[in-house]
C-alpha cells in the first residue's frame, strides 16, 4: 500500500471518482460524509471498493467532531497523507441572489468553507507532526465557480471563491514542511449534484460552451488527483488545476 488518503464526500460523484482512482494505485482510503453508513451508496462504494476501504459517517460541517475522525482512520488505516477535501454542497435553492436567505447562505459556507477549513487545519497539523520521510498532500476540490459568475447561486460561488484563497494560504504556510496543497477546479461534472440540469447543460454543450464537447466524468477528476497524491508535482505546490474540458478559458 501506498498510503491512507482521507476523501470527504469520497463515496460519491466526484468524490467516488477520486477514491476508485486512489484505491487502483493502491492506497488505503477513508470516505467520510454525513450519509448513515447503511445508505445503498456507501454500501454500493464499500463492495465497489474491497477491503482497501472504508467509511466514516461524519458531518462536515461539524466541526467539533473532527478530531474523533482523523483519530478513528488513524487507527483504522494509519496516518493520513493525502487529504483529499472534496465534501460539498450546492445552493439549496437555485433564484435571484436577491432573494437569498441568510439560512441558504449558512448552509452552505458551514460545509463548503467553514467545514474544509477546519479539517484541513486538523490535518495539516497531524501532517506536520509526521517524520518527513514520505510526501503528504492536501487537495481542495473547488469549483469553476471560484472565478465564474452565476447570479443564480450566489453562495455557492462565494463559498468557492473562498476556498480557493484558502488553498493558497494552506499552500503557503505548509510548504515549509513539505507538504503539498493543490486546488482542483471541476467544471461540469456529470453528478447526481448536476443531475436537475442535465438538458440545460447538455443542450449548451452542444452548443460550444465546453471546448471539449462533452460532460465531465468523475473519473476525470481521479486521473488528476493521482500525481499530486503521489508526490509528483511537489515543487507545483499551491498550482490551481482546472479540470473543465476548457470550459474556464477566456474566448472572444
Amino acid at each position: 500500500m501506498t498510503g491512507t488518503a482521507l476523501v470527504t464526500g469520497g463515496q460519491q460523484g466526484i468524490g467516488l471518482g477520486i477514491s476508485r482512482a486512489l484505491v487502483a494505485a493502491g492506497y488505503r482510503v477513508a470516505m467520510a460524509s454525513r450519509s448513515a453508513p447503511d445508505t445503498p451508496v456507501v454500501r454500493e462504494a464499500l463492495a465497489e471498493l474491497g477491503a482497501a476501504a472504508i467509511y466514516v459517517q461524519h458531518d462536515v460541517s461539524d466541526i467539533a467532531h473532527v478530531p474523533m475522525l482523523l483519530d478513528q482512520v488513524e487507527a483504522d488505516l494509519g496516518p493520513i497523507s493525502a487529504l483529499i477535501n472534496n465534501a460539498g454542497v450546492g445552493a439549496p435553492v437555485r433564484g435571484d441572489m436577491l432573494d437569498l436567505t441568510p439560512d441558504n447562505w449558512d448552509f452552505v459556507q458551514n460545509i463548503n468553507l467553514r467545514g474544509a477549513f477546519f479539517l484541513a487545519q486538523d490535518v495539516a497539523r497531524r501532517m506536520q507532526a509526521q517524520p518527513q520521510d514520505s510526501y503528504r498532500s492536501i487537495t481542495f476540490v473547488t469549483s469553476v465557480s471560484a472565478t465564474m459568475v452565476t447570479v443564480e447561486r450566489a453562495e455557492y460561488c462565494v463559498s468557492k471563491a473562498a476556498a480557493a484563497m484558502m488553498a493558497q494560504l494552506f499552500a503557503v504556510r505548509m510548504a515549509p514542511h513539505g507538504i503539498g496543497v493543490f486546488e482542483l477546479r471541476p467544471g461540469i461534472i456529470a453528478t447526481d449534484m448536476t443531475a436537475g440540469v442535465r438538458d440545460k447543460y447538455t443542450d449548451r454543450i452542444e452548443d460550444g460552451l465546453v471546448p471539449a464537447a462533452r460532460w465531465g466524468e468523475p473519473q476525470d477528476i481521479g486521473s488528476v488527483i493521482l500525481p499530486i497524491v503521489e508526490g509528483q508535482m511537489q515543487f507545483a505546490t499551491g498550482a490551481v488545476i482546472p479540470v473543465d474540458g476548457g470550459l474556464s478559458i477566456s474566448r472572444l
